[in-house]
């Protein structure tokens, strides 16, 4: 990409009845950040122009109908749709959610298309996107299917990193989710994403055990023993610097995950609890894996503040910067893989 050309960065507006718009707004009505991207939102100029007039914005926003009308130095807002939208913020609606949906599939479409560079969602409703034409538990597994690569769900920070082995499935499920064959492929893509993604060039990752106390010797489970513990001594034995399995209850309260690069939790849960109470806000939902770059705020829709101005959108916000810096980041890598000899730039 020449170095004067801003990234274009799509994003998706989510349920219309939660609180994206309005993170969406508080982000881009401070016009400094046209000076590092050009965002484009995929909705509609009616529903956009309702959401400002709501919260008493002063930001403009610049109707397309195309991706090649995209103009720089402005808030796009591309016409997904055209009519009128009734909104009731706070409330779960299935026909809303059919509008995050709309809003998703033309998003990433542009995305697999290259005419826009990254995408950063908004937060869906995982119930009211159901239906005979969507069955997708969430962002996740839909951009899986739509765009190339193994996804992972990766919450991040500039200090804490943290994947999943499982991420929607219900716990009593997860020992059989856990194979070798997942576990090699979910340490390759968080290995692949921290020296791509991270510019880091020997990672230090830790997983943590599917039981607890990672199975006590059989004692509790031995899933730890007979799956988790060899595998991973395997992708040691083949130079990765991995560490584990560790018990998952004292590993960050002794600030263990301070000495790796990345952490794999088992489940859901097991990584995703500790994560929100260290960096909830300022955390990151980054899908690593993929041909394109995919980010989120770390929250849901909070319905229950939604419509009411009080949103706080530092999680977004750093999901824009997020994507921008790995989007840098990726350019960087593949032209000094390119270019062995030539010297790549430090960490920052």
């Amino acid at each position: 990409m020449e170095k004067d050309k801003k990234i274009k960065l799509g994003i998706s507006i989510g349920d219309l009845n939660g609180i994206g718009s309005e993170i969406i707004i508080k982000t881009f009505e401070d016009n400094r950040m046209l000076e590092f991207c050009t965002p484009v939102i995929f909705a509609s100029i009616k529903t956009m122009s309702f959401f400002k007039k709501h919260f008493k914005s002063a930001i403009n926003f610049h109707g397309i109908n195309h991706t090649d009308q995209i103009i720089h130095g402005k808030v796009n807002v591309l016409n997904v749709w055209k009519e009128s939208v009734s909104i009731n913020f706070g409330d779960e609606d299935v026909k809303i959610g059919s509008y995050s949906v709309k809003s998703l599939e033309a998003a990433t479409k542009a995305l697999k298309e290259d005419a826009i560079d990254v995408l950063v969602t908004a937060p869906i409703h995982k119930h009211n996107i159901q239906s005979d034409s969507f069955k997708f538990p969430g962002h996740t597994n839909y951009l899986a299917e739509k765009l190339g690569g193994k996804s992972l769900m990766f919450m991040v920070t500039p200090t804490l990193k943290v994947g999943l082995l499982t991420d929607h499935v219900p716990v009593k499920d997860v020992p059989n989710y856990i194979t070798s064959e997942l576990i090699h492929e979910k340490i390759n893509t968080v290995y692949n994403s921290l020296i791509k993604d991270f510019r880091i060039s020997k990672p230090r990752i830790a997983v943590l055990g599917i039981n607890p106390h990672a199975g006590d010797n059989g004692v509790i489970g031995e899933e730890d023993d007979n799956v988790l513990r060899p595998t991973l001594e395997q992708i040691k034995s083949k130079g990765k610097m991995v560490y584990g399995p560790y018990s998952a209850d004292s590993f960050f309260g002794s600030a263990n995950y301070k000495n790796f690069d990345a952490i794999i939790a088992s489940y859901h849960d097991q990584g995703l609890i500790p994560f929100k109470t260290i960096a909830f806000g300022h955390g990151v939902n980054y899908t690593a894996g993929l041909n394109k770059v995919r980010t989120s705020p770390d929250h849901g829709t909070a319905f229950e503040i939604a419509g009411k101005g009080e949103a706080d959108y530092g999680s977004f916000k750093e999901a824009v910067f997020m994507a921008l810096q790995i989007f840098k980041n990726r350019e960087e890598y593949e032209e000094y893989s390119k270019n062995p000899l030539k010297k790549a730039p430090k960490k920052s």
